[in-house]
């Protein structure tokens, strides 16, 4: 391992252990060091910010969220260097970031979610999986690292409620609704053996008796997406936006949403109080003291 790559094996360390910020967030930020360093093969002391504008101005490939992005996982990088003492200044400190336009997540409407379910071939145990899977996803709005992790002694099926572990391991409870609860317990009479005493406690097991991948909670989706005749670019991610966005337009509390999805700040919820204004704008209106 050269030198550089020595530094961010460093960095991937201090995220993860310091930091305890999730797998796939020091992936990312490591993912996108060693592209730069790549097509930037300098010391990272002695990278400027004239590099990293004329890295950027090169990488035609990506969008401005993903220039962002990388920008983000450079400025916490140098400003790590600084901490270590291998570097006096921040060369992303000069460097503008891309504007971004608010970014308004793709939504399922609440009969595309329905027609989704109805496609599941419940006939075999892959698709009483598969229909549980679903009904996680939507009814208690999951990201698809937690429903891949999800525990079977996190699932509380009498009191109608799971654990989730979320980023950074933050645990919360999200109540699990009759749809959801029914379609598990049907998934769990058939649920194969696990492979080792390593997956007994993972709730979704692929047929190997694994747990099931990311990929295959993706591929999953679309296929079941196409079936339902439901053209939109959608990954499992857009069943927990569709989820909120329904449990708001259905008069939901925000901070209620925010503590089931798990959101760190009210402001990342917010923007799904922006995809159907005409929702908010009449709730706000019916309740005005000058309306």
């Amino acid at each position: 391992m050269d030198l550089t790559g020595k530094i961010i094996s460093d960095y991937s360390d201090y995220l993860r252990i310091e930091r305890a910020m999730s797998p796939n967030t020091v992936a990312s930020y490591v993912s996108d060091l060693r592209e730069f360093f790549d097509i930037v093969p300098l010391p990272p002391a002695e990278v400027a910010s004239d590099d990293i504008v004329a890295y950027l101005a090169k990488r035609k490939d990506i969008s401005k969220r993903s220039q962002a992005r990388l920008l983000s996982a450079m400025n916490s990088f140098f400003r790590w260097l600084i901490v270590e003492g291998e570097r006096k200044d921040n060369p992303v400190d000069a460097v503008d970031s891309p504007k971004l336009g608010r970014y308004l997540p793709e939504v399922l409407s609440e009969d595309e979610v329905s027609a989704i379910m109805d496609s599941v071939d419940l006939s075999t145990w892959t698709g009483k999986r598969d229909r549980a899977i679903l009904e996680v996803l939507y009814g208690c709005g999951l990201r698809v690292s937690e429903a891949v992790g999800l525990k079977i002694s996190f699932v509380y099926l009498d009191e109608h409620f799971v654990r989730v572990v979320g980023k950074g391991n933050k645990e919360r409870v999200v109540p699990l609704g009759n749809m959801a609860d029914d379609a598990i317990k049907n998934y769990l009479a058939l649920r194969p053996e696990p492979y080792s005493s390593e997956y007994d406690d993972i709730l979704f097991l692929n047929k190997s008796g694994k747990s099931l991948s990311r990929i295959s909670m993706f591929n999953m989706v679309k296929k079941q997406a196409m079936l339902a005749g439901i053209h939109k670019e959608i990954s499992p991610h857009t069943f927990r936006h569709s989820f909120a966005t329904h449990l708001i337009e259905h008069g939901a509390d925000l901070r209620v949403v925010q503590e089931m999805l798990g959101h760190e700040s009210i402001l990342t919820t917010e923007i799904y109080t922006h995809i159907d204004s005409s929702t908010w704008q009449r709730n706000i209106l019916s309740h005005h003291p000058r309306g």
